[in-house]
Order: structure tokens, then sequence, then C-alpha cells
């Protein structure tokens, strides 16, 4: 019987999934009552089992580590969780990566800002309702004649799927907005209010009204970080700088409260520096990206690319193929398409300095995802941000030679949507990110 330490913070419902999953399995999970998010995953000895600092993370009892919460989820459960037999067992998999790629992205850019976690912006909200909406219908169309995801008993695949899932229905379906998905709240409820769920997660309450948004939420939020951000560097800078006069510190900390006293709007703007792009920190050269997008709007591709290639810039610009890896896991088309959407929403802040035409070659359950992109810089952009690594590593990346034919042929197939991949899959539909 598996058997360890979890880490993790209070109501982490990606931890939930491994806690449920032991509840049913009888497996010995521990939570760590000494982690802080934030201290405990940055220290050395953290960082020497799990490199990438994120949680959940697990250490069984003889030392192995885990990191990733379905896969923890997974050696912590039983037989029946995993799965009957081989095919049930991909269908788990298949469930998995549908909650991480479909769901929890439209999730996070719909309920984040309106819990003050994130900064609001309307095109990306209205483009998560949208994803939310497909992914429920999807759901909902594959629960019509089901009690659970994966055979006649549940799995690990309803665990995974109902957590995440669950910022959602506390915080944003409404009864009217849940009511076109019977189905998918019949089945959710079946999974919460299961005795080894509500052991883990509570009596779950489903939301009685859509949260609304609060735009003094996320600027305390950040009045917040900034002020933990600031007592951490002073304790650091004491302890490195004993000779510092009391009458310095004196001062420092009465400019430090001058600052706190900011009314909101005030102190939004002093952690505006934080947010630079990075993509102002390289130079502009001489394409003017942005005249090029108006142009490709506005007129068809045998004017457009033409006008690229007499505008682009090869010196201050690189363009590059990218290609999903995964193209095996792939089935309904437009939840592949959703993947493009999924990124490219979530990439939002990389549309000043980046261009890009993805492509869908194939049919059902017989497809694949690439594009041509094309940024400011010479080095791959998405290692320049935090925030643009999300999805970057499902894609291989080559940089391509503006001097060459063959990169002008797949400018050429790419920006006017047309031809097969390498694998002879005929063009299906694309999306551009402008």
């Amino acid at each position: 019987m598996a058997s360890g330490t979890l880490y993790t913070y209070p109501e982490n419902f990606r931890a939930y999934k491994v806690l449920i999953a032991a509840q049913y399995s009888g497996a010995q999970v521990k939570i760590a009552d000494d982690f802080v998010f934030g201290e405990t995953n940055k220290s050395e000895a953290f960082l020497k089992k799990f490199p990438l600092g994120k949680v959940p993370a697990f250490e069984t009892n003889d030392g192995k580590c885990i990191t990733e919460s379905n896969a923890i989820a997974y050696y912590v459960a039983n037989d029946q969780l995993r799965g009957k037999s081989d095919f049930e067992r991909a269908e788990i998999v298949q469930w998995f990566g549908f909650a991480d790629s479909e769901i929890l992205p439209a999730s996070c850019a719909w309920v984040f800002p309106l819990l003050g976690i994130m900064p609001y912006n309307k095109q990306t909200v209205e483009h998560a309702k949208d994803d939310v909406k497909k992914a429920l219908t999807a759901l909902n169309s594959h629960l019509l004649t089901r009690t659970y995801l994966v055979g006649e008993r549940l799995t690990l695949a309803d665990i995974s799927v109902a957590m995440t899932l669950l910022h959602l229905y506390q915080y944003i379906l409404e009864p009217n907005l849940r009511k076109p998905y019977q189905n998918v709240n019949r089945w959710f409820q079946t999974v919460i209010y299961q005795p080894e769920s509500m052991a883990v997660i509570g009596a779950f309450k489903l939301a009685e009204k859509t949260l609304e948004y609060d735009p003094k939420k996320f600027v305390e939020t950040q009045r917040k970080t900034s002020k933990k951000e600031k007592k951490e560097k002073e304790s650091k800078k004491e302890s490195k700088e004993s000779k510092e006069s009391k009458e310095a510190k004196e001062a420092k900390e009465s400019k430090k409260e001058a600052t706190e006293e900011l009314d909101p709007a005030d102190a939004a703007l002093a952690a505006e520096p934080k947010n630079i792009n990075p993509f102002d920190t390289l130079p502009k050269g001489a394409f003017d990206l942005d005249d090029f997008k108006r142009f490709y709007s506005n007129e068809d591709e045998a004017k457009s690319i033409p006008y690229f290639w007499k505008k682009f810039d090869p010196e201050n610009y690189s363009i590059w193929l990218g290609e999903y890896k995964y193209n095996n896991e792939l089935t309904k088309v437009f939840m592949s398409c959703n993947l493009i959407s999924g990124m490219y929403q979530r990439l939002d802040k990389m549309r000043k300095g980046a261009f890009a035409s993805a492509c869908l070659f194939g049919t059902d359950n017989d497809s694949s995802i690439s594009g041509i992109w094309v940024w400011r810089g010479q080095e791959l952009a998405f290692t320049l941000c935090p925030d643009w690594q999300v999805d970057y590593e499902s894609y291989s990346w080559t940089k391509l030679d503006p001097s060459k034919e063959e990169t002008k042929e797949l400018v050429q197939q790419y920006f006017s949507w047309a031809g097969t991949d390498k694998e002879g899959r005929k063009f299906n539909q694309g999306k551009i990110f402008k």
C-alpha cells in the first residue's frame, strides 16, 4: 500500500485528487504540516527533491519523489481507480489531458481575475467563457448515456475532471449557467458527494450566483504580495548590512509606510514597472509588425505574403516552426482547435511583438497541429517571460532561415492555410495570433 508525505497548501484542488484517491485505496498519505507556500518550496532542501519547486509534490516513505497531481493520484490509487484494462487506462489518461488542456486554462482565465489572483482582461475572459462552454458541451454529450467517464465505476478520470471543474461550480456556474449541462451536473454531484470526496473537500456548495468582478481585489492582492516581498528583501538586507545606521532604517521604514498608504490606483501604477514586456527590451528594427498585421487582415494572401517579405527585418525578427509533440493523443478536431485557442489565450501579452498562423491538419482521431511564428528577437521568445511558458514545451521549435526557399514555402503554406502536413494530412482549419 502506498504511503508518504504530500506537500501542498490548503484547499488546493490539485491536491484533492491525490487525497480522494487515497481515501478510496486506503493509502497512508500525510500532509506536511510545516509546509509554507512560497517559503518551503523555495528552500534548498525542497528544491533538491523537487527541482521545479511546484506543489503538490509527494515523497514516499522510502524517499522516492513524485510531482504532478495526476501522477501522484495514480500512484496512491487502487486498481479500480486506475482502470481494469489497457483500454480503460488509456481512456483515463485521455481524460487527464482533457481536464488539463480543455478545462483548466479556461477555468483559471475566468475565475482567477474574479478572485483577484490575476488582472482582469475582458477579451481573455470572454474567450475563456467560450472555451468552458465547449468543454462542458463535449462532457455533457459524453455523459448522456454514462454514469461515469470510464467504465461502469468511478475512476481517476472522474476524480481528476471533477476536481478541475471545482472552481467553476464553486464560483461561476450559477443555476442558469449550469442548466444546459444536466448530465455534467448529475455526474459532478455524484462524484463530489461520495463519502471519500466529502472526507477531503467537505460538504461542497454549488454556486448560487456568479462571482462578480471587483478591481480592488487584484490591487489588494498586489499590495499584500509587494509588502511580503519587501519584508523578505529587507530581512536579507539587514543580515548583510549590519552597519546600516538606525536613522537610515527608520527613514526607510517611514518611506515604506508612506508607500503602503497609497490609494489602490496609485499602488497599481507603482507596481506597473514589474510588468515590462520582454519585447520592449529588444531593438524594434525596421519591421512594423502592427502594420503587417493590419495588412494581412485586410488583404488576401496574394498581396499580404509578398508584403511580409518586402517589410521583414531578419536582423531583429526571427521565424520559427512550432510542431505539437503529441499528435497521437489528439482526438476530436474541435478539441484540438481548443488547444490552439487556449495557447493563444494564455499568450495574450505576447501579441505586441509576435504573429503566428497555426494550422490543424487531418480529421477526427488523425490530425496534427503546427504553425509558423514570427517575433521580435532571435531567441526562443517563450523563455523570456515565465507567463509565456505554459504551453511551449508541448511543441518542438525550429528556427528557420529567412533566406532559404523552404522557409518561404512554409510561410506561404501556413499564412495562406493550405497544403498538407509531413504525413500527408490535408489542411482542416487554422487560427491566427495577432
